[in-house]
């Protein structure tokens, strides 16, 4: 006796070709997304009219409207910025300063940082602000 079988159904593609490409998108967009800290106030940076791309790496230093500070998302005193600066230049001897100021400011709260992180030795200090819209991107 003979016995039939029934035929095999052709099965559709599966499901992992999918997840493969889910993984290979959530790993590219890890890799090319930001990681900066946040600041723990509001910091909206000043329109600039000229200016070039913000180098990546070193340690953020806000500024928020009234003057508080924060290193690298923490709050952080005035009195304690010079020493917190001191350990980044042990472990990073071309450490790389942002001060990413808020637009409304006063210059009596980033002028004297900006002159603290180069008596310290910091050789790079970069301000971050908001390419403005009639601003070309110049060299």
């Amino acid at each position: 006796m003979k016995l039939n079988r029934a035929p095999r159904a052709q099965h559709s593609e599966t499901i992992i070709a999918l997840i493969d490409v889910v993984f290979f998108l959530l790993v590219f967009f890890m890799l090319i997304g930001r990681m900066d800290a946040t600041a723990p106030f509001d910091v909206v940076p000043p329109i600039a009219d000229t200016g070039r791309d913000m180098p990546a790496g070193g340690a953020t230093l806000a500024v928020s409207r009234n003057g508080a500070l924060a290193l690298d998302g923490a709050d952080i005193a005035r009195d304690d910025l010079d020493p917190a600066l001191a350990s980044f230049l042990a472990r990073d001897a071309d450490l790389r300063l942002r001060i990413n100021a808020h637009r409304d400011a006063e210059l009596r709260h980033v002028l004297p940082l900006v002159a603290m992180a180069e008596a310290r030795g910091v050789k790079d200090v970069v301000l971050v602000v908001t390419p403005g819209a009639d601003a070309g991107h110049r060299p």
